[in-house]
């Protein structure tokens, strides 16, 4: 039988480890040892942890874990599965802002700012709809899932529904890349003219569409040889 947390020299606990040393001292697994407490008759807490980390390449997917994969582990319960989907999506957010109501949109850099560390790891191409006041502060935020198909199927339709509905009449278009390649693709260029077309039609205007990468972006705005072609 393995030893238990209390049963290891001080030095090796994971909580007091922490404490000792610093939390960049500690192994992965020994981080996730403290989310989790309390291990089993058979395994300690540190045990657990590397059979979470054995599900995945990198901790990122993590959070891509369902509540019923964590629990399909032995010594990882209800409360311990919702409590390191909580750790994972709060550290999604760390360099977003609290009150998302306060966020005022000048440049692509802010919506990277806003977004990469919700949407670079994403498996699928999914888009956010960012509507904007006339003082180009963020007034709300709309998700479209597109599930399994891509960002090319979306129509203008689904864009402008809420902005209309609202009656705003700025947007910004942002999608993301699964690849990590923030390129835009053909397919990119001709939906953003398409939708910017609209648009002008709807008297809303369309200020920018930014592709979210691996810790990368690019605005499609900004690139010379999209706006060579409109």
């Amino acid at each position: 039988m393995p030893l238990t947390i209390k049963q290891l020299p001080e030095s090796e606990r994971p909580y007091e480890k922490a404490k000792m040393y610093g939390f960049n001292k500690l192994s992965s697994s020994e981080l996730l040892a403290i989310i989790i407490k309390s291990g089993t008759h058979n395994e300690n807490s540190v045990d657990i942890a590397k059979r979470i980390l054995l599900l995945v390449n990198d901790l990122s997917e993590i959070e891509n874990l369902s509540l019923k994969d964590l629990q399909n582990i032995k010594g990882i319960g209800e409360v311990k599965s919702v409590q390191i989907k909580a750790i994972f999506e709060l550290a999604k957010r760390i360099n977003g802002p609290l009150n998302k109501s306060e966020v005022k949109i000048t440049k692509p850099k802010d919506i990277a700012n806003l977004l990469m560390n919700e949407m670079r790891f994403e498996k699928q191409e999914k888009v956010k709809i960012l509507l904007l006041n006339t003082k180009n502060m963020l007034v709300s935020m709309k998700d479209i899932v597109i599930g399994e198909t891509n960002f090319a199927s979306v129509t203008p339709k689904q864009i402008y529904a809420e902005a209309v509905k609202m009656q705003i009449n700025k947007i910004i278009l942002v999608h993301n890349h699964p690849s990590g390649d923030p390129t835009p693709s053909n397919e990119d260029y001709q939906l953003t003219k398409h939708i910017l077309k609209a648009g002008d039609l709807l008297g809303i205007k369309l200020l920018d569409h930014v592709v979210i990468g691996n810790n990368k972006y690019e605005s499609i705005f900004s690139r010379r040889d999209f706006l060579d072609c409109i």
